[in-house]
């Protein structure tokens, strides 16, 4: 997948998160924290948005809570490991 694939499967996730209610900030940080998730995880974006709603949620808000912001990207998620972190 390129980067601009990879781009557009941010979007769609951010997207989801705001249709469903789980998400209302800014959409730029969200996506922020997406691609610097995906940096540091290689994150099986296309199983993650295609995920049920549990499993869509924990990595969500998983990454949100525990991604420390101090760079971009950021690589620091404490001992959080997302559920669609790569093989």
């Amino acid at each position: 997948m390129s980067k601009a694939q990879r781009y557009g499967m941010y979007v769609e996730i951010a997207k989801r998160a705001e249709e469903s209610g789980l998400y209302t900030g800014e959409r730029l940080s969200l996506l922020m924290d997406i691609e610097s998730a995906d940096e540091k995880f290689n994150l099986r974006l296309e199983e993650w948005l295609a995920a049920d709603d549990f499993n869509f949620i924990h990595d969500l808000y998983g990454i949100m809570d525990h991604i420390v912001r101090d760079k971009f990207p950021a690589d620091d998620f404490g001992f959080f490991v997302p559920r669609f972190a790569g093989r």
